[in-house]
């Protein structure tokens, strides 16, 4: 196990009597604070550490600096789609008349609120080819859960109750099995050919009156477009289920082709992902899922409804699943999504999506030479690589190669998934990164390769130059430490 840079703690750094440098004396007789507070007066002293107000200042100053974030440099997470997020996005959502309402207000009140999302759902009606969206989900996987609800509560709704299976491809984010399974559905896996598409064949066998959908998101997550994408659909509808479109990948196809054209009866969008709203943290986000018209009884309530008098939320839903979600979703985050739409516009879009593609592609071909990449098939917005090669001739893993990666100051990309793919490294760089970016990433991944043929220890050894190298991320997951 590699060394770590040991970076000293808050109480390491003080020195008694820092704190009280600039301070005088009291020049006023010392007050009992055991009378004014009573049993709540705390009888010790609390274990702060003496450090003078600029010495705090700069620790966590310098602390901030290693988080690696998007601002810091190229964030490769394959799937994930790690873009910039342009601070016109957070000018606008912090605007009084956004920032500064309520969600208990009268509709009267935030009118401006509702026409904002009314005008969002157009827009994003006009991107994916739905005719309704519901703004409640709070990120990807929660808008699978309302998707899936939907497709449910349509089933239900005919008296088509023996429909229980979804279908799923082997390639498919790991959170759709996860949440079919939620909603109540066993999942039928069917695997991918030799291209990365779904086999057809295997699809076809998978068609049964049991059917109650499928869950795909196109391109895949191989980064390849199913080109039987219009036939696949028609299977399923012609077996009585639905199709539910997992928008992680669409990015890739903005206003280049849409999933309502394909055939698709419902989608979520991640709009962290292809609109620009922050990623990570825990939230707030959000996930708004979109259908088809025979779905929109079903969406949950309330909707933004315009009418004459002006906009209001509509609880009238009879036979709507309910709720997934406190009041209308995350709204300073559909704020960020509607200046980012707005301000690229259908052209932006269209050059984003293009861009992203172009990026992708140019960094997959700077790469195949020095790592394995498992299909011959063209890719659009991210691609996979396997560290097979490496691993084989050399000894050296994935996982000892993107660590390898972070000493060269970049973030690594997704590692081991797909799950069908061995030593998989999934690398999305996005559109927003420049063409210099794209170069010194390639270098350095070039530069590994070369390294594990000629020092394969200093790849397992590596991070070299982190404050931790390699953490037990299983067991920090599985037991956590949660008080000191």
């Amino acid at each position: 196990m590699p060394k770590c840079k040991h970076t000293p703690l808050i109480f390491e750094i003080a020195t008694k009597g820092e704190a009280s440098r600039y301070i005088r004396p009291l020049d006023i007789p010392k007050p009992d604070f055991s009378e004014w507070f009573g049993k709540a007066y705390r009888a010790e002293k609390p274990n702060i550490p003496d450090v003078d107000e600029i010495s705090v200042v700069r620790h966590y100053s310098n602390m901030s600096n290693k988080n690696y974030h998007v601002e810091m440099g190229p964030y490769p997470l394959g799937s994930c789609t790690m873009k910039y997020n342009p601070k016109v996005n957070e000018d606008v959502a912090a605007l009084t008349g956004f920032a500064a309402t309520h969600p208990l207000q009268p509709d009267s009140t935030v009118q401006g609120n509702l026409e904002l999302l009314y005008r969002l759902e157009e827009l994003l009606n006009d991107v994916t080819g739905m005719d309704a969206y519901t703004f409640q989900p709070a990120a990807g996987a929660h808008g699978e859960l309302a998707g899936l609800l939907l497709i449910k509560a349509y089933h239900e709704d005919r008296g088509d109750t023996k429909r229980n299976v979804m279908i799923i491809p082997d390639a498919a984010h790991g959170t759709n099995p996860a949440t079919a399974s939620m909603v109540g559905y066993k999942v039928r896996e069917v695997k991918s050919n030799e291209h990365g598409m779904i086999d057809l064949e295997a699809f076809e066998k998978a068609m049964g009156d049991d059917v109650a959908g499928l869950m795909l998101t196109n391109p895949n997550t191989l980064g390849i477009y199913e080109e039987n994408i219009e036939k696949i659909t028609r299977m399923v509808h012609d077996a009585g289920g639905l199709c539910y479109y997992d928008g992680a990948n669409i990015n890739a196809i903005l206003m280049h082709a849409r999933p309502g054209d394909m055939g698709f009866d419902c989608v979520h969008l991640n709009v962290h992902k292809s609109f620009s709203t922050p990623h990570g943290g825990g939230g707030p986000g959000a996930g708004p899922v979109g259908c088809k018209a025979h779905l929109e009884p079903y969406l949950p309530r309330p909707v933004v409804r315009k009418e004459e008098d002006g906009y209001k939320l509509d609880y009238d839903r009879p036979k709507s699943f309910g709720k997934v979600r406190s009041f209308i979703g995350s709204f300073s985050v559909l704020v960020k999504t509607y200046a980012y739409i707005l301000r690229n516009g259908a052209d932006g879009l269209h050059q984003a999506a293009e861009g992203a593609v172009a990026n992708s592609t140019y960094l997959r071909e700077r790469l195949k030479g020095a790592y394995r990449i498992p299909y011959d098939t063209p890719t659009m917005h991210e691609f996979v690589m396997t560290g097979e090669w490496q691993k084989e001739k050399f000894d050296c893993n994935t996982l000892d190669i993107v660590k390898r990666l972070i000493d060269y100051g970049f973030h690594p990309p997704t590692i081991y998934f797909p799950l069908i793919v061995p030593e998989a490294m999934m690398l999305e760089p996005t559109e927003t990164e420049t063409w210099r970016d794209l170069e010194q990433l390639a270098d350095a991944f070039l530069s590994i390769a070369k390294e594990a043929e000629t020092n394969p220890e200093l790849l397992k050894n590596a991070p070299h130059d982190t404050p931790i190298a390699r953490p037990d991320e299983t067991r920090a997951a599985r037991e956590p430490v949660l008080a000191g």
